[in-house]
């Protein structure tokens, strides 16, 4: 079998909290207990709100854990497929946008925020919007009075047909990719590349072969995985966690100061967090501390819940 290559990806925006951890930790601990490696990369396509700072505090923070990439910053030596930051990568993007653009399979949208919101509708399921493709079948006259005023963004043109793959710990997953998925942007009308092109070109060439993060992304492996098969890639196996929650209901952000690393970091030992991680997702019955060793050691997709898990920090510092 090949050996299992894992990966966190996180956007240096701002601070790292709880579950930012939490998504580390259960990537790592996956292709560890494989006896994988493990990647690090940091998701920097926003130039406006990702900062050099952010990404040193990943590093830091991550180090502190005892979480050490065996590619990317923070590793010994490097790795053999940088650069590590999105933000250095655009000619490898742009050469793989070429490649779409050769095979007919992205088109040019000049929809502004407001057209969008007005044209496009919400899957009845989850809320997702579906793109109308009201640029779909532009003349080259229109388009040509179009770009006067405004740049288009481009997206992929998705075929009526039906996506399947089976996911790690949410089981069998199946949607159709025009009707259910809609049309995403692959370059944005900034001339900057877009997540859903980055990341899978960046899985790829890093080698990539398992990608664990939370649930919420799980529709997006829908159209990650055609984006990849479409370029000649194969794609990796995914493997989705559930989320950590406030009592409120809301996702854990980085507006959630008081579950910040600068603030666990000097309220807890990095073995005493690693423990509390286990003890939330079923590793160990009570929270006590647990080394990075014994956490991999210990981990086990069967005992991990598929609901969401809620983080009262009130009652835990």
């Amino acid at each position: 079998m090949p050996t299992t290559i894992g990966r966190f990806a996180p956007s240096p925006s701002g601070r790292m909290h709880l579950g930012n951890i939490f998504a580390a930790l259960m990537s790592y601990a996956s292709a560890k207990s494989k006896g994988g490696k493990w990647i690090l990369r940091i998701e920097d396509l926003d130039r406006q709100r990702c900062r050099p700072e952010y990404s040193q505090q990943i590093v830091d923070d991550l180090l502190w854990l005892g979480l050490t990439p065996d590619e990317g910053p923070g590793s010994a030596a490097g790795g053999p497929h940088g650069p590590y930051f999105q933000s250095l990568r655009d000619d490898i993007y742009a050469e793989t946008f070429d490649r779409l653009q050769k095979a007919g399979l992205v088109y040019e949208c000049f929809c502004r925020r407001q057209d969008l919101t007005a044209s496009s509708a919400p899957h009845a399921s989850d809320g997702h919007t579906i793109y109308a493709r009201t640029c779909l079948n532009l003349a080259e006259a229109q388009k040509a009075e179009l770009r006067l005023t405004r740049k288009p963004a481009w997206r992929i043109l998705l075929p009526d047909e039906v996506s399947t793959f089976t996911d790690g710990h949410y089981g069998q997953q199946t949607a159709n990719l025009a009707a259910d998925r809609g049309d995403f942007y692959v370059r944005r009308s900034d001339g900057n590349f877009a997540y859903q092109l980055a990341v899978i070109v960046d899985d790829a060439m890093m080698g990539v072969n398992e990608v664990v993060r939370g649930r919420d992304l799980l529709p997006a492996s829908h159209e990650q995985t055609f984006l990849l098969r479409s370029l000649g890639f194969e794609a990796p196996s995914y493997c989705h966690f559930p989320l950590l929650l406030s009592p409120d209901g809301a996702r854990l952000s980085k507006r959630d100061r008081s579950l910040a690393m600068d603030r666990i970091r000097e309220k807890l030992k990095p073995g005493e967090l690693i423990g509390l991680m286990a003890w939330l997702v079923g590793l160990q019955p009570h929270w006590s501390p647990m080394t990075i060793d014994n956490f991999v050691a210990s981990f086990n997709w069967d005992l991990i819940p598929r609901e969401d898990i809620t983080v009262d920090a009130a009652a835990l510092f």
